[in-house]
């Protein structure tokens, strides 16, 4: 039986042809989900604001106007109801009640009594209660854990490669944080600590491939010292290209698989991963890649200065 291959063996794409354009692209769409993201903000959930989330399936599908009517009745601050995952699963958002946990604790009860009195057979999946306190210090943990994600990564690439593969994760890292903020904020997706997991992740494996280009690059610099740099950054990419597709593919195929049949819980998760996978694979070949250039990194720019005289056709 022949083996099925998603890339012929003798592809030779041009990669580097449209570096500038993908640059120009790139830059647009990273300032505009920055300035997005800060504009309208992200949709942060109970655990980064604190508060209060009741999570209700109903027997069938509502009118979310009189729900959000019946809800304010009760008198418990401004609400926020959103559908979760279905036509018939919503979130109820509620502002932390002032005082001891048992106020909470009381108007929890009161949403769920109104919603079982006002509907029945309704379900109530879970009640979360973050104080002020607790959201506050998640938030800058978890800010500060990608923060130094970040930075770790791009040291040890520092530290293994030479400072320009540094800079080039480091930007490579920001464009894909960047852009998976920006979907959220468009979105309005929640945004908890599964989701900043799921940034996590991002940040982890969407340098996965990076890297494994970056030391192909790497040994083919060494292997071809004549030979210009665009040239052999292409042949650098199109050697690894199998491997990219292959191992790309098969985790969207299983995030893919997650969203579209796993729990709800882990909606955000999937989504967020299976995002930072496809924008980071894009990243390998047209940010992390093209740096080296926009650097002035050239075939002989790591050699040692008597091995940059060796006459061509000569052994190193």
């Amino acid at each position: 039986m022949k083996l099925l291959k998603l890339v012929p063996e003798n592809t030779n794409l041009d990669f580097m042809r449209w570096r500038n354009l993908a640059l120009a692209l790139s830059l647009i769409a990273t300032i505009g989900s920055i300035v997005f993201t800060m504009y309208r903000g992200l949709n942060l959930g109970v655990d980064f604001v604190g508060g209060q989330l009741v999570r209700v399936t109903f027997q069938q599908p509502i009118d979310v106007e009189k729900l959000r009517g019946q809800v304010d009745s009760l008198k418990l601050g401004d609400s926020s109801i959103q559908e979760f995952g279905g036509p018939r699963t919503y979130q109820i958002r509620l502002p932390k009640p002032g005082g001891a946990d048992a106020a909470a604790n009381v108007a929890a009860t009161r949403v769920k009594l109104m919603v079982e009195g006002a509907y029945p057979g309704a379900r109530i999946d879970s009640v979360d209660t973050v104080s002020g306190k607790v959201s506050e210090e998640l938030a800058k943990d978890s800010a500060l854990a990608i923060a130094l994600a970040m930075v770790g990564i791009a040291l040890y690439i520092w530290l293994r490669f030479e400072w320009q593969f540094g800079v080039g994760a480091l930007l490579t890292l920001a464009h894909d944080v960047a852009m998976t903020l920006g979907f959220f904020a468009f979105t309005r997706l929640p945004v908890d600590l599964n989701v900043v997991a799921a940034f996590l992740t991002i940040v982890g494996y969407s340098l996965n491939d990076t890297v494994v280009i970056y030391d192909r690059i790497r040994e083919n610099l060494r292997k071809y010292r004549k030979m210009a740099m665009l040239p052999l950054l292409n042949l650098s990419l199109n050697e690894t290209l199998a491997r990219t597709v292959v191992t790309s593919l098969t985790v969207l195929i299983a995030l893919g698989v997650l969203m579209a049949i796993g729990p709800e819980v882990i909606f955000g998760l999937a989504i967020a991963i299976f995002l930072g996978v496809l924008i980071g694979t894009y990243s390998s070949i047209y940010i992390s890649t093209p740096v080296l250039v926009w650097l002035g990194v050239e075939p002989d720019s790591f050699l040692k200065s008597d091995e940059k005289d060796v006459p061509q056709g000569q052994p190193a």
